[in-house]
C-alpha cells in the first residue's frame, strides 16, 4: 500500500491509503456477532453531501446497544462527532462542524410537514442504513451540518448531539418551577437532562444508583437519590426516563403521579414487556423523545451553561476501537472519546 492524497483535500495531513486503485480508511464496524478494526473504501459523497475528516467521535449508550443487537444495524458505529469538512460547499469547505443524525429525503409526508427527523426514508448514522463516526471519514447531507464556534472545544462540540436530545425534553414539556422533576438513570444522557432542567428551577431529583455518577451531580448542586431512598412514589409530575434498560418503564410508572408525563430517553434491546395497567389507571401521558436542536445545544455549550469536561473519563485511539467499545460499557466510565485525527 501506499499514501495517496484524496482529490479535493486542502488539509496536507490529510491522507489515506489505496489498494488496487482504491482509497482506503480506517472504520471501527459492527458485523453480527463481531466488532472490529476494518479497511473500508473511502466514503463517496453525493452531490448535496460533505466529506469530514472526523478528528473525534464520542461512545454513546446507543453503540453499545447496537452491538447487542439493537436497531438490526450492522456497518460503522457511531454518531457523536466533530470533525473537518474536506469536500463540500463553498460556506462548510474546512469548517469545523457536527452534523445531525438524520439523513431526510426531503419529499415525504413527514418531510414536507416539518417532521424531516420521521422521515418515512431517513438513514440515520451509525444507526440505521448509514456509516457512522467511528471512522477517518464519513459522509452527511451539508444541510445537517453546523460549523462550530471557536469558543467550543472538539472535546465539547462531541457532546452537541446528546445534549441536544437532553434539550429536547424541555421543548417537549414545558418545565416550570413548581414542578416536581425526576430524571431516572445518571448514565451519559442522564446527567446532561439533568442539568438542563436543573436551570429551569423546579424541584429535581436525579434518581439513579451509581456513586460516580451521583457524586457529579452532588458536585452541580443537583440533588440525587437512589430508588429505595425515594419516600414520594406516585409524586412527580415529570420523570424522565434516561435508564438505558428495559426496566427503566416499571420505574417511571412508579415515580409518577396521576396524570403526569413520562418523558422515555432509553433505546434498548428489551427482553420483556412492561406492566402498563399504572398507565392507564392513573391516566399517564407517556412521550418518546429523541434528537434534539443542534443549534441550542451549540449555544449552551458556548455558554458553558452545561459541564461536559468533567464527563470524560477515557480517551483511546481509532486504532483500539474495540478496547474503547469495551471501556465504555464500564460502570466506572462516564464518557468515553475516540481521537481519530488531528
Amino acid at each position: 500500500m501506499r499514501l495517496f492524497a484524496f482529490a479535493g483535500m486542502t488539509n496536507e495531513n490529510a491522507c489515506v491509503t489505496t489498494s488496487n486503485g482504491v482509497a482506503i480508511v480506517k472504520a471501527l464496524r459492527f458485523q453480527k456477532p463481531d466488532t472490529e478494526l476494518a479497511d473500508v473504501p473511502l466514503p463517496s459523497p453525493t452531490d448535496k453531501e460533505v466529506l469530514v475528516r472526523v478528528r473525534q467521535a464520542g461512545v454513546c449508550a446507543t453503540d453499545l446497544e447496537i452491538v447487542r443487537g439493537y436497531a438490526a444495524f450492522e456497518g460503522t458505529l457511531g454518531h457523536e462527532f466533530v470533525g473537518i469538512v474536506e469536500s463540500g460547499p463553498a460556506e462548510l469547505k474546512d469548517k469545523r462542524v457536527v452534523g445531525e443524525i438524520n439523513c431526510v429525503c426531503g419529499k415525504c409526508d413527514m418531510c414536507t410537514s416539518g417532521l424531516s427527523n420521521h422521515c418515512r426514508r431517513r438513514t440515520v448514522l451509525g444507526i440505521v442504513d448509514r456509516d457512522g463516526a467511528f471512522a477517518e471519514y464519513l459522509t452527511l447531507p451539508a444541510r445537517n451540518c453546523h460549523i462550530v464556534p471557536d469558543s467550543v472545544s472538539d472535546d465539547a462540540a462531541v457532546f452537541v448531539e446528546p445534549l441536544a436530545a437532553a434539550i429536547q425534553v424541555t421543548q417537549q414539556v414545558p418545565i416550570e418551577p413548581r414542578m416536581q422533576v425526576a430524571v431516572v438513570g445518571t448514565g451519559r444522557l442522564g446527567l446532561l437532562v439533568a442539568q438542563v432542567l436543573s436551570k429551569r428551577q423546579c424541584s429535581l431529583t436525579a434518581v439513579g444508583r451509581n456513586p460516580n455518577t451521583m457524586r457529579f451531580l452532588d458536585r452541580k448542586g443537583i440533588r440525587t437519590s437512589t430508588l429505595d431512598d425515594v419516600k414520594s412514589r406516585e409524586a412527580f409530575d415529570v420523570v424522565v426516563e434516561c435508564t438505558g434498560s428495559p426496566e427503566g418503564l416499571p420505574i417511571a410508572l412508579s415515580l409518577v403521579r396521576p396524570r403526569g408525563t413520562i418523558v422515555m430517553k432509553t433505546t434498548c434491546q428489551a427482553d420483556h414487556s412492561a406492566d402498563l395497567t399504572a398507565l392507564v389507571v392513573n391516566e399517564i401521558t407517556m412521550l418518546g423523545s429523541r434528537c434534539g436542536p443542534f443549534g441550542e445545544a451549540l449555544s449552551v455549550l458556548a455558554r458553558r451553561d452545561v459541564d461536559v469536561s468533567e464527563m470524560i473519563t477515557s480517551r483511546m485511539k481509532l486504532a483500539d476501537g474495540v478496547a474503547a467499545m469495551e471501556k465504555a460499557a464500564q460502570p466506572e466510565q462516564i464518557k468515553v472519546l475516540i481521537e481519530i485525527g488531528d
